[in-house]
């Protein structure tokens, strides 16, 4: 009788332990062959019903396992059935296989009492089990953590069979009858493959069928991130027969193919070459890319190998390391066993600090030249191709493969310059940028002309920063070749022809109508000075260009040329009349313009008669008979020499006279009302928002795991709070504080932000 109750009590702890299923870690053994199936692995990845939880950690919760399998009368085989084979499903023909078929075929490991109850391959396709018809939209409880379509109900199988039958594609179908068909697919990568019984075609086939659901089913983080894996294992175990691009590698920390490529690379002593440094600064556990990094990926990897080729030409050098690589493949099926790729020849430098610290350095920088352009795209109803967040890139990144609208405004631009001397309209030029023409040109708007001329590579005239004037919106700009460049800075001599142009174009334009003589001058004014660079001359006719297509106006002019002292105002007469006499006349209407000018000077108006007859009589005595033109005798005088004359004079006051005018126009500003940050970071949010929003600033990096459980205790759903978090923080600060990719970042520089 003891006997028998200790037999009872025996199983009765046997079936405990054995339904509860404990968590245990059961590491892959280790063999000296290229590919090893090995012991599956009680590791537990992300949820196949997009469970929030991380890749590479262990899983310790509790996991259903749907209904018991059915016991099953049909004894034939499970084989596979091929992409192009037919097979008979429920009395119908399906003409599309890549799924195992039959009534058995055994799950693989059943020794462990982990699995102790998974006896039947979970992607086994049993038409002799019950299936009652049903859309493949259909779903209920049988599906579980791990499907199995043994254990599926008559109606979800029937679901199931539909999907088949379907392209296998629609996003909205149940993430669990995807992965029974990726079982298959992978055991037969992991066991048919290993057997030599696939040949390349079909394996080729196969890897494009995981691309193909990769892409279908992408919006399941779980699911894409086990297709990666099996993509980077096929890769691996026959490099000659399939590839994968660096952008498809896994977006966890442990890619197999990284990995591979960086042990290969230091075995061999070859530089580590930009794509495989940013890598590693993206699978490197300890260092966590911020949020402009994130957001802006794809500028972010362009900056990065830019900055990383600059600072090392080909890449450094890492010594090989006493670890050795060790990679493992763990499967999303749980009826199948894991795998383990053995490279003992290969040194494994991922988790190195010192070739890591040198990366970091650069992902810094770069993160910080993209914050203002990833903070734009972190507003509503904004896109990287709008003008504002071009102009926010860092100039390396800026060019017309990149951007439509850089391509069309440099062909506009070139045209312009070709064609009308740079001369175009200023709604010409906003029409450019996808943007309606505002009502003024403020400060805001002026640095918008200015930044995208420069970006592109030309220059502008007027450009505030140099000729101390601003267009209209219905008036005109002048667009040059080269432009400034990055270290202009103007010369006192810049200035002084600057204020010279501008004097001479309001007499130049006096009459309604620019001469050809009148124009030679003032463009001769700027070729004859030595003492600017070619630079400064570019910029100079560009702004002479825009002088002579402006209204002239006396605005900021009056009142600093009525300060001037008699010696002064003398050279600004001289000028004056010099241009009008230009073109070999002067008509009274001319006159009468300049005795204007002459009161705004301070000076008798009287004096404009006798001034031209000084200036003619002088200059005629200087010149020869063949000399003399046809027209008249003070048809022959230049400005030029008169003006060089005064910039080689002893007095300096007079010299720098024109420069200081020149320099002191100032545009009018605008003043920006900036929005105020509220005292208490509590100010717009609800209690329940305004608590998580505490919790989350504790650090920079939630998995999302947590987040959901946070939110679970306060009574939100994780992507409306983030959604509501982010639109008070765009209300203050005009930028989001949360930010939503696999794990949630919290953007700590704008938490201070909103601190105020």
């Amino acid at each position: 009788m003891k006997l028998l109750f200790l037999i009872i009590a025996c199983y009765v702890i046997y079936k405990l332990f054995s339904s509860s299923k404990p968590k245990v870690k059961v590491h892959p053994k280790k063999t000296k062959s290229k590919a090893v199936v090995t012991k599956q692995s009680s590791q537990v990845y992300s949820s196949h019903k997009s469970i929030e939880e991380d890749d590479d950690d262990l899983a310790t919760f509790t996991i259903s396992y749907g209904y018991e399998e059915e016991k099953s009368n049909n004894k034939k085989p499970g084989k596979w059935i091929s992409e192009n084979e037919t097979v008979e499903i429920n009395g119908k023909v399906l003409s599309k296989g890549n799924f195992y078929y039959g009534g058995v075929l055994k799950a693989l490991d059943t020794d462990s009492s982990y699995f102790s109850n998974q006896e039947t391959e979970a992607s086994l396709v049993d038409d002799s089990l019950k299936i009652e018809a049903a859309n493949y939209l259909f779903t209920d409880d049988s599906l579980g953590y791990w499907p199995k379509y043994i254990t599926l109900s008559p109606k979800a199988r029937g679901a199931y069979i539909d999907w088949l039958f379907s392209s296998r594609s629609d996003p909205e179908t149940s993430i669990g009858y995807v992965f029974i068909y990726f079982y298959g697919i992978e055991r037969r990568i992991t066991v048919d493959a290993a057997k030599n019984e696939v040949d390349d075609t079909e394996y080729n086939a196969l890897f494009n069928e995981v691309l193909r659901l990769k892409s279908a089913y992408s919006e399941n983080r779980s699911f894409s991130n086990y297709a990666s894996r099996l993509l980077e294992l096929m890769c691996l175990v026959r490099p000659q027969a399939v590839s994968l691009p660096l952008e498809d590698y896994s977006s966890t920390n442990n890619s197999l193919l990284f990995r591979f490529n960086l042990a290969n690379s230091v075995a061999k002593g070859e530089p580590i070459s930009p794509d495989i440094a940013l890598a590693w600064i993206r699978y490197y556990p300890e260092y966590s890319l911020r949020t402009p990094a994130r957001r802006c990926n794809d500028k972010f990897a362009q900056l990065f190998k830019a900055k990383y080729i600059e600072k090392y030409d080909e890449g450094f050098v890492v010594k090989p390391n006493k670890t050795k690589l060790d990679i493992q493949y763990w499967p999303a099926s749980n009826t199948i066993r894991g795998v383990t790729i053995d490279q003992e020849e290969l040194p494994d430098p991922s988790m190195l600090k010192g070739p890591t610290k040198k990366l970091i350095t650069i992902a810094d920088a770069c993160t910080d030249e993209l914050e203002a352009y990833s903070r734009y795209l972190g507003k509503k109803n904004t896109s990287s191709n709008d003008i504002a967040a071009i102009l926010l890139l860092p100039d390396r990144l800026i060019n017309e493969n990149t951007s439509p609208v850089i391509k069309n405004f440099k062909l506009w631009a070139n045209a312009a310059i070709q064609n009308d001397a740079g001369l175009v309209s200023v709604s010409d030029f906003w029409e450019q940028t996808g943007t309606a023409l505002p009502e003024k040109i403020n400060k805001k708007e002026v640095e918008l002309i200015q930044n995208l001329s420069k970006k592109i590579g030309f220059g502008i005239a007027p450009d505030s920063r140099y000729h101390h004037a601003k267009p209209s919106p219905e008036g005109k700009l002048v667009l040059f070749s080269e432009g400034h460049g990055e270290y202009f800075e103007p010369s006192k001599a810049y200035n002084e022809i600057g204020m010279a142009l501008r004097l001479g174009a309001m007499v130049a334009n006096i009459d309604s109508h620019l001469d050809e003589n009148e124009l030679n001058v003032l463009h001769q004014l700027i070729n004859h000075d030595t003492k600017i660079s070619p630079t400064e001359k570019r910029s100079l006719h560009a702004y002479l260009t825009w002088r002579l297509n402006s209204p002239a106006n006396m605005n900021g002019l009056k009142a600093r040329l009525e300060k001037l002292d008699s010696k002064a105002k003398s050279v600004v007469s001289h000028i004056l009349i010099s241009v009008a006499l230009a073109d070999g006349k002067i008509d009274p209407s001319e006159i009468k313009q300049l005795e204007k000018l002459y009161v705004a000077l301070g000076l008798n108006k009287s004096l404009v008669t006798s001034d031209i007859h000084h200036i003619t009589s002088s200059k005629s005595s200087t010149l020869t008979p063949k000399e003399q033109p046809e027209i008249k005798e003070k048809a022959g005088f230049t400005l030029d020499e008169e003006l060089l004359a005064l910039h080689e004079s002893e007095t300096s006051d007079v010299q720098s006279m024109l420069g200081a005018i020149f320099v002191e126009e100032e545009l009018p500003q605008v003043e920006e009302v900036k929005p105020q940050a509220p005292k208490h970071v509590d100010n717009g949010l609800d209690t329940p928002h305004n608590s998580l929003y505490n919790e989350l600033t504790a650090k920079e990096q939630w998995a999302r795991k947590e987040v959901i459980e946070l939110c679970q205790t306060l009574g939100l759903m994780v992507d409306g709070a983030i959604e509501t978090i982010n639109d008070w923080s765009f209300d203050i600060v005009d930028a989001p504080v949360l930010d939503d990719d696999d794990d949630i970042y919290v953007d700590l520089e704008i938490v201070e932000e909103l601190k105020g």
